[in-house]
């Protein structure tokens, strides 16, 4: 490296040698060259989530854990660094955190942007109503000079107000996304009625949130909580189907990522 670069393109090289190592499967190599950028940029985020994805790939969940906390210490928003940790060891402690964080997260940026949304919305309908209204007075000026019947300026009003009825409807649809509303109960557990974040099926086919299901299983007993069959850790089985359906329902409803 040339002792010509600055600290910053140093570890900046670093980094595309990283990922250029990376894109080869040489993890190790890989974890190197973003060491090194850390030690010469240790306050930039994607060092951090980078060198996570490689110990990730090596199923090395405790460095995965704790350059992902590194991350997020740096940057509180860091979806990256909050997606690959949600990613980490179920057994291990990050998981239920790290849903906590990425979840404050999407929501807040949901919440700015929907504000924002809004805002534009509202500012388009008055727009539209204002126009409709001085498109109705135009016309009304003008069947004044023909002293049209008063049934026909009758018509114009109802037909004035069932265009604002429709165009309100129209707003009303547009913003249904974003209107918090009741999360379908297939998607939400059986226990704590909350959306799933890591949902597991049982062989009696009923699908729990895995650290409910285990925190069951270990405290409780070796049964299935609702048909009381016996069932086993090594039963359970990731729920890929209802785990797909959540991320799609909150990729459209990102107001659903709040905890109550």
């Amino acid at each position: 490296m040339s002792r010509m670069l600055g600290a910053t393109e140093q570890a900046e090289q670093l980094r595309q040698n990283g990922n250029h190592c990376f894109q080869k499967n040489r993890f190790a190599a890989a974890i190197d060259a973003y060491t090194e950028a850390i030690t010469l940029c240790p306050n930039v985020p994607i060092y951090w989530t980078n060198r996570a994805l490689c110990h990730r790939k090596r199923n090395d969940w405790t460095r995965v854990e704790e350059d992902c906390r590194r991350a997020t210490h740096l940057d509180q928003n860091s979806v990256k660094a909050l997606d690959l940790g949600r990613g980490a060891d179920p057994k291990g402690y990050m998981v239920e955190e790290i849903w906590e964080e990425l979840g404050n997260a999407k929501y807040l940026e949901w919440e700015h942007e929907s504000s924002a949304r809004a805002w534009e919305n509202q500012n388009l309908k008055e727009a539209c109503v204002a126009a409709l209204k001085e498109k109705h007075l135009v016309d009304s000026s003008k069947k004044k000079f023909k002293e049209g019947p008063k049934y026909e300026r009758i018509n114009s009003l109802v037909s004035l107000s069932e265009q604002i009825e429709a165009l309100n409807l129209v707003f009303e649809r547009a913003s249904e996304d974003d209107t918090p509303t009741e999360v379908p109960d297939y998607l939400c557990c059986k226990i704590t009625l909350e959306i799933f974040r890591d949902p597991v099926i049982t062989p009696s086919g009923f699908t729990y949130e895995r650290a409910i299901i285990l925190n069951h299983l270990q405290k409780v007993g070796n049964f299935d909580p609702i048909t009381r069959e016996p069932v086993n850790t090594c039963q359970l089985v990731p729920n890929l189907a209802i785990k797909e359906a959540v991320q799609v329902y909150l990729a459209k409803h990102r107001w659903a990522y709040k905890s109550e």
